[in-house]
């Protein structure tokens, strides 16, 4: 068994779950609400206030499939109840990130300023203190798109490993290098 897959899902106070008859879960909750549809050999059993996962047998593809469907439902009932929050930081002499609505302005060092649109599911709050890197704070229900949305903006500018300019997720170390003066020595 997967060890992952067997382990119920329990829902907290106010998450609703429905399984419709593709085989498609819907899950509600006080932030909102999320869809997904399931593989119709996966079988999916709500039990007194716990989601249950199960497959039909010991094949590879069936193995693969039970863990992800739980880890994708239980990022669901998460992403519901709790939100998810993904925090990165502008680290460069002149980076700046201003947040309008749904577009997020960058200026990361090029000769122009960068606009990038995010989707609607997904809020956005920026900060800049003195003495401090200007951060950007991305909260969502849906772990999948902000976790891509962060990707993309992180891809705008990678964190160099020399001086470790760019942009960066929150507490993530970059590995410098020496640079050519300790080549010299």
């Amino acid at each position: 068994m997967s060890r992952i897959g067997k382990q119920p899902i329990n829902l907290p106070a106010g998450v609703q779950v429905s399984i419709a008859d593709d085989n498609t879960v819907t899950v509600k909750g006080p932030l909102g609400e999320l869809v997904q549809k399931v593989h119709p050999d996966i079988k999916v059993e709500i039990t007194d206030g716990h989601i249950q996962v199960s497959r039909p047998s010991d094949e590879r593809n069936h193995r693969s499939m039970h863990g992800l469907y739980r880890s994708l439902l239980a990022n669901m009932v998460k992403g519901v109840s709790e939100g998810f929050k993904t925090v990165q930081e502008l680290v460069g002499v002149g980076y700046k990130a201003q947040a309008t609505g749904q577009m997020l302005e960058l200026t990361l060092g090029f000769s122009h300023y960068i606009a990038f649109e995010l989707p609607p599911e997904i809020k956005v709050e920026t900060l800049t203190e003195r003495g401090k890197n200007p951060t950007i704070t991305l909260t969502s229900i849906d772990k999948q798109l902000i976790g891509q949305v962060a990707a993309k903006i992180r891809s705008l500018r990678k964190p160099e490993p020399y001086k470790g300019k760019g942009i960066r997720f929150a507490g993530e170390v970059i590995r410098t290098k020496a640079g050519k003066a300790a080549a010299e020595k």
